[in-house]
């Protein structure tokens, strides 16, 4: 079974903490993945080479790897070159994640050359994170394994929402035969069960399991004012 095809119906959870966050080095996301396999996710989706490397030693499960870097000039943050694709790989994705919206690489490279490099050369498939339909079919016909909702809300083309895109999970999924992932803003366990509902190949939570200031803080504003 190929690793896609291993993340079918299942809970992804994103492991993830940058620089200015409590959880942030020192083993922390490894134990969040070791945490999250242990109630039930089947993958774990994880920012940097020492994260990715530490979750890979520490799981048997899919992980989706990526790179988050600013690159002066360019808006493209996620996985933003193949040299920081392969960086993921190298440090032990199973898959990598990248940004497949219509922005321009700063390496030059298209998104279908990205694509069929790692394909070819070092024999990994890619999550396409979108934004819009017509970036997904794009990512799709690029030779993408999977797209996931990951950048709707976060681009000018796309909707501002509170919860997730239902609107792109259903048109992704009804649109195209390549598995679609739903990402962003799943704070509600019967979120999880809606995305299936409507055909989602798989689910990534992060900030509702990984983030606990976040959640902590929507405790906190539970409490009735004075």
């Amino acid at each position: 079974m190929d690793i896609v095809a291993r993340l079918r119906g299942s809970l992804v959870v994103s492991c993830q903490a940058g620089p200015d966050e409590p959880l942030h080095g020192l083993g922390m996301m490894a134990g969040m993945a070791r945490a999250a396999v242990q109630g039930g996710a089947r993958g774990i989706r994880s920012e940097s080479v020492s994260d990715i490397r530490a979750i890979r030693e520490a799981v048997d499960v899919p992980v989706i790897g990526l790179i988050k870097r600013s690159v002066p000039g360019s808006s493209v943050y996620i996985t933003p070159t193949f040299d920081d694709a392969a960086a993921a790989v190298a440090a032990g994705a199973h898959l990598v994640a990248l940004d497949a919206t219509t922005l321009v690489r700063p390496d030059g490279l298209t998104l279908e050359q990205t694509i069929r490099r790692l394909r070819d050369e070092l024999h990994v498939p890619v999550m396409a994170d979108v934004s819009t339909l017509e970036e997904g079919l794009a990512a799709a016909k690029a030779g993408a394994a999977c797209i996931g909702t990951t950048l709707s809300g976060y681009t000018p083309q796309s909707p501002k929402l509170e919860g997730p895109d239902w609107d792109l999970l259903e048109a992704l999924v009804a649109a195209t035969p390549v598995p679609v992932i739903l990402e962003g803003r799943v704070w509600e366990p019967a979120e999880v069960t809606r995305a299936f509902r409507l055909g989602a190949f798989a689910v990534v939570v992060g900030s509702a399991i990984t983030r606990p200031q976040l959640v902590t803080a929507r405790f906190a504003a539970a409490i009735p004012k004075e």
